[in-house]
């Protein structure tokens, strides 16, 4: 089998499994996104926008599944993993990326006002930082796209 198509299938199963939690985050009025990380795999850390419900800016989706998979895998740096998130990281979470040592970020659609993995910054591969991640983007873009804007249509009419 064509090791791309492999490739895109398994990135397509995992980016599911982020859109699911993307939907948790809708259903309790949180902005819908949703992010896994994945070992060997396995889906070791998972975490969708609780900023609300916390109280808290920094509970967004990937910062959740980062604190999750550390935990889970009983360690601070996540080499060997990729972490699966239908928005393209913002600058905080770009550069938890970056500290946690992440291999890989497949996000779904970009963000346009603050992603920090090429769109409006790029700290996921700053020469100035001591680690880079390979960026795929694209994977389930529109699903991404479209159940955000659903959400901020409803929030916003």
């Amino acid at each position: 089998m064509n090791k791309i198509y492999t490739d895109l299938q398994l990135h397509q199963k995992f980016m599911t499994m982020a859109f699911q939690q993307a939907e948790m985050a809708y259903s309790k009025g949180e902005v819908p996104v949703g992010a896994v990380v994945v070992h060997e795999g396995r889906v070791v850390g998972k975490g969708f926008n609780q900023v609300e419900m916390l109280n808290d800016p920094t509970a967004h989706a990937e910062m959740l599944a980062i604190s999750s998979a550390c935990a889970t895998l009983n360690q601070k740096y996540l080499t060997g993993c990729t972490l699966y998130v239908t928005l393209e990281p913002c600058p905080m979470c770009s550069g938890a990326i970056v500290w946690s040592k992440i291999d890989r970020v497949v996000f779904g659609a970009m963000d346009e006002k603050s992603g920090a993995c090429g769109t409006v910054f790029n700290i996921s591969h700053s020469k100035h930082l001591n680690h880079r991640a390979e960026i795929i983007q694209g994977i389930m873009e529109s699903d991404s796209e479209y159940l955000l804007k659903q959400f901020f249509s409803e929030k916003r009419p």
